[in-house]
């Protein structure tokens, strides 16, 4: 039986969904058919790049605790212009003169950390009248999502380049400039207070944000130029951890393409409880273990109320919910070398 994790280094360009097939297909390839489970841990847009954990048989059980996971993105923000789709796939909507200083994003960012409230974008997968988001607006209609409560841990400037140099061009078709709506400088911040005197003026910031569930960057970089009295859009979007998954454990395409072609899977493949070193382990002696695998209640654990992973001889065997000494099955774990 497979179980287990492959973490990628999902390219630019390659959708979440893309990603998956390809490990299907690789894993076809390595003769283990199509018997064996597999999804994702958190879907990545088309345009974005980085860690994108999938999940191999068992592993699959608990993709939900991947979704719930914090994350940690870098990106950058590019001043000036904002497309519908808020990153480089969509077309120039609003423009604006006024770039930011230094000083500026550093006195505006403190108030995107913590607890904040976001609008997603339009171009989203959430459902409005179960209709994808992005399908309605790829078909001309006004999407209006509600606001929800995001959590960002900390805000980081990793670079920034001044306004004048070279950068890319806008993505998407744009509209003509009668159409386009301009971004206005306010009079001051959003609370009242002055804006720190501009210094240098940039074209773009590269950020690097740890953020709960939920969140969406292109969001979060969309009202930070506002903030700024500007227009934003992102222009570079790559997650750099999931859970407790970073770059350091994630394999390119062309490395997950070498299972296909014969190179050992062990290489490339995390084991199950790799994705759930947050939760305290429970050694189960044969017994217990047996008892678990038949869905019955242990008692009179000494433990600490919680989600707890329940091993025998190191193998997952199930996640055990406990309260007052006595623990439940959660989920259970089919994996050899358990209880009989």
């Amino acid at each position: 039986m497979l179980s287990g994790w492959i973490i990628l280094d999902k390219p630019v360009g390659l959708g979440s969904t893309q990603a998956v097939a390809a490990v299907k297909r690789n894993l076809r390839e390595a003769g283990f058919g199509k018997s064996v489970k597999v999804g994702h841990g958190g879907t990545l847009d088309p345009l974005a790049s980085g860690v994108l954990p999938v999940a191999l048989g068992e592993a699959t059980k608990v993709t939900g605790r991947m979704l719930d996971a914090n994350k940690a993105y870098e990106f950058t923000v590019r001043f000036g212009e904002e497309t519908d789709t808020l990153d480089l796939e969509g077309a120039v909507i609003a423009t604006s003169d006024v770039r930011p200083s230094m000083a500026e994003i550093e006195a505006v960012l403190p108030r995107f950390t913590g607890p904040i409230a976001q609008v997603p974008p339009a171009y989203s997968a959430l459902k409005v009248d179960g209709e994808r988001a992005y399908d309605l607006a790829r078909a001309g209609q006004a999407v209006e999502l509600a606001s929800r409560d995001v959590t960002i841990y900390s805000l980081q400037i990793l670079s920034h380049r001044e306004r004048g140099t070279a950068r890319a061009a806008s993505g998407g078709e744009g509209v003509s400039p009668a159409d386009l709506v301009s971004c206005r400088a306010p009079s001051g911040s959003p609370d009242g207070l002055p804006l720190p005197p501009t210094g240098e003026e940039l074209s773009d910031i590269t950020l690097l944000a740890i953020v709960s569930k939920g969140t969406y960057i292109r969001s979060l970089a969309r009202d930070i130029a506002q903030a700024l009295g500007t227009c934003g859009t992102v222009t570079m979007l790559r997650r750099t951890k999931a859970g407790p998954f970073d770059l350091s454990h994630a394999i390119s395409l062309d490395k997950l393409n070498e299972i296909g072609k014969g190179a050992p899977l062990e290489h490339v493949t995390l084991p199950l409880e790799a994705g759930l070193d947050d939760i305290p382990a429970i050694d189960l002696d044969p017994e217990q273990a047996r008892a678990v695998r038949q869905g019955r209640v242990l008692t009179g654990l000494p433990l600490e109320d919680g989600l707890h992973l329940a091993r025998l001889r190191m193998i997952p065997v199930a996640l055990l919910e406990l309260s007052g000494g006595d623990a439940r099955v959660s989920r259970g774990f089919n994996l050899p070398d358990v209880a009989e």
